[in-house]
C-alpha cells in the first residue's frame, strides 16, 4: 500500500514538472573568444587563416565570439477542417388481400408496416496561429568544419520586480548573412526561441504546484 501511494505521488509530481515545458536553447548563450595565437612574423605570407577578413565586403560574423543580429520573423499558421455525414433509411409494407376459407372483411386487419432510419453528421475544425516578431544580437559560439556558425544569444530586461527573458539559438550559413551583419530567422536552421518572464507577474499566471498535483491524479 505504501509503495503504491509513493508511486502515485511520484507520478503526480512528475506530471507537475511537465506543466511548464522548456525550449532547448543551446548553452551557453555567452562565450569568450579564443585567444588568437601570436602571429608569425617571418612566414613570408600576407594571408593569415586565424585572422582572415575579406577586404571587399562588409563586416560579417565569421569567427567564434563575433556578434550577429537576428531579425526574428516567425509566422506559423495551421488549419484543418473535416465534415462527414451518413444517412440511411428503410421502409416495409405488407398486406393480405385474400386467404382461402376466410372472408375478405376479416382480412382487413392483417397488415404489417415498418420503417427504420439512421443518420449521422459530424464536423470538426482546428486552427492554430503563432506570430513572433523581434530582433536580438547573438554570438557565434562555435564554427563547424563546413564553415557554418552555431549562434546563441540572450536578452534580459528587468522592470521593477519582473524580468523579461528572450533566448535564441540556431545554425547559420555565412553565405546567407546580409549586408549590415543581419540575417532573418527564416534562413537559420535548428531555430530555438524562448520568450519567458520571471517575477511576480509570471508567478501570478502559473498554477500552484499543489493544484497541478491534484489535476494530474484526479480521474476526471
Amino acid at each position: 500500500m505504501r509503495l503504491s501511494l509513493t508511486a502515485a505521488l511520484c507520478a503526480g509530481l512528475s506530471g507537475c514538472l511537465t506543466m511548464n515545458p522548456r525550449v532547448e536553447v543551446a548553452e551557453p548563450t555567452n562565450v569568450i573568444p579564443h585567444t588568437p595565437p601570436p602571429p608569425v612574423l617571418a612566414n613570408g605570407a600576407i594571408f593569415q587563416q586565424a585572422q582572415y577578413r575579406p577586404l571587399f565586403e562588409d563586416y560579417r560574423a565569421r569567427h567564434r565570439g563575433d556578434t550577429l543580429k537576428v531579425e526574428i520573423v516567425e509566422k506559423v499558421v495551421a488549419s484543418q477542417k473535416s465534415t462527414s455525414s451518413v444517412d440511411k433509411s428503410g421502409k416495409i409494407d405488407a398486406k393480405v388481400n385474400a386467404l382461402a376459407g376466410i372472408k375478405p372483411s376479416a382480412l382487413s386487419r392483417l397488415s404489417a408496416e415498418g420503417s427504420s432510419s439512421n443518420s449521422f453528421a459530424g464536423k470538426g475544425e482546428t486552427e492554430n496561429s503563432n506570430d513572433f516578431f523581434g530582433s536580438i544580437s547573438v554570438i557565434v559560439v562555435d564554427v563547424l568544419p563546413n564553415g557554418h556558425l552555431l549562434i546563441a544569444g540572450e536578452k534580459q530586461i528587468g522592470v521593477n520586480s519582473n524580468v523579461d527573458v528572450l533566448r535564441f539559438s540556431g545554425q547559420v550559413d555565412p553565405l546567407l548573412i546580409r549586408a549590415g551583419n543581419t540575417i532573418p530567422s527564416a534562413q537559420i536552421a535548428n531555430v530555438r526561441v524562448e520568450h519567458r518572464g520571471r517575477g511576480q507577474q509570471a508567478d501570478a499566471q502559473t498554477i500552484g504546484w499543489l493544484s497541478r498535483f491534484f489535476l494530474n491524479i484526479l480521474p476526471i
